[in-house]
């Protein structure tokens, strides 16, 4: 066991506890609760003095391309979009993912410690996100939950790059039938598979990129859409009604022009990257004052860096321009650690700072948002992966 004490304990779901301590045990959260009500002369195992420094739980970020998009390299470490098919569902994100890049390093040394890392946004359906540890050296060994999304995009990305190969879609009507035929094959398929039931004589030909999508039509992952602009997260809900399927809306940046239609929806919202340069026309509404105003109306929503966009180890810094721009101060940090969690659906273990969860900690010198913060400790399943 391991005792961590004398830390000012920011619990996210329940409060800060101004001096208090954390006992960990094969890997989670066993107890915690303010120092002077524990005999810590009595505790039988390592000591860790936080030394008043704060602690928060692991930061999340609930949409990136870590690892796909290899730092400093160019074309021999570009692995996140499959420019040779608009429908490529049966890609894995895990496949791509190199743990050796410095990027993981950097966000890990930040206190980013889990994210969900996946395609990116080319194609209609690019393939399957993966929630992932930023610790490791083996991919295999860092996974939190695969597959934990299915990437669908909506808008400029995939008009641009199959335009110019003179394919469909080049226009949103070709992104959204090419998403609507897709999805129709893929139910015919399994509708094929569970009348066969045991009968394999019956069973359809094998099609990798339907079954691949099975757990989508199933409901038992959502679609990770990318869309930006109001029209195109209206033609994202759309088509998920049409089909009954789960969703996160990804990026969101007009969703504060259309926030109470948003709130009326109920869909989670992942905001972001809302930081630099508005490098394509469907980025002209780009704000902070999106998380603020969808916040406001009721949307329990996340911030993401999309990474490589804005490098991993900002996540705090982008939660923390978004409380400058007048978001709440609390809502902003869930928007880096519960939230997300709960986007995720692993809240059960991750997120905030409670027992019986995975004892991924931040011990942190001041509030993450404060520009000269420094982070001083970080754990990951109860072990110190970082020290500065």
């Amino acid at each position: 066991m391991k005792l961590l004490y004398n830390g000012k304990i920011n619990t996210i779901t329940s409060g800060i506890i101004e001096d208090g301590y954390i006992i960990i045990e094969d890997e989670k959260i066993k107890d915690l609760g303010e120092t002077k009500d524990f005999d810590i002369n009595n505790f039988q195992g390592e000591k860790v003095d936080l030394e008043g420094n704060l602690v928060f739980p692991g930061f999340i970020d609930a949409h990136c391309h870590l690892g796909l998009s290899e730092s400093a390299i160019q074309f021999e470490g570009r692995d996140h979009n499959e420019t040779t098919d608009p429908t490529t569902p049966h890609m894995k994100a895990i496949d791509g993912i190199n743990p050796d890049d410095i990027t993981f390093k950097e966000a890990l040394q930040s206190g980013v410690t889990t994210v969900a890392s996946g395609p990116g946004s080319a194609n209609v359906i690019g393939g399957t996100f993966s929630v992932i540890k930023t610790y490791g050296s083996r991919i295999d060994k860092m996974i939190v939950k695969d597959p934990v999304a299915m990437k669908c995009a909506f808008g400029e990305n995939p008009k641009r790059v199959y335009s110019s190969k003179n394919k469909v879609p080049s226009t949103r009507m070709g992104i959204a039938a090419i998403m609507r035929e897709t999805l129709c094959v893929a139910k015919q398929y399994l509708d094929k598979k569970e009348a066969a039931g045991d009968d394999y004589s019956k069973m359809p030909v094998y099609d990798a990129k339907s079954e691949a999508l099975i757990p989508v039509l199933k409901r038992e992952i959502p679609i990770k859409a990318h869309a930006h602009r109001a029209d195109d997260i209206f033609t994202a809900i759309r088509i998920a009604k049409e089909f009954n399927l789960k969703m996160t809306l990804d990026h969101a940046t007009e969703g504060h022009l259309i926030a109470q239609e948003l709130a009326q929806e109920n869909i989670p919202c992942i905001v972001g990257p809302s930081f630099g340069h508005r490098g394509k026309f469907e980025l002209k509404e780009k704000s902070f004052l999106t998380p603020k105003v969808l916040s406001e109306a009721g949307i329990d929503i996340a911030i993401t860096t999309d990474s490589p966009v804005i490098p991993l180890d900002q996540l705090s810094l982008m939660a923390g321009l978004a409380y400058k721009e007048g978001m709440n101060k609390e809502k902003a940090m869930e928007a880096i650690t519960i939230n997300p969690a709960k986007i995720l659906e692993i809240d059960d273990m991750y997120g905030s700072i409670e027992k019986g969860k995975i004892a991924d900690l931040v011990v942190i010198n001041k509030h993450p948002f404060e520009i000269d913060s420094k982070v001083q400790k970080v754990f990951v399943l109860g072990k110190v992966a970082y020290q500065r």
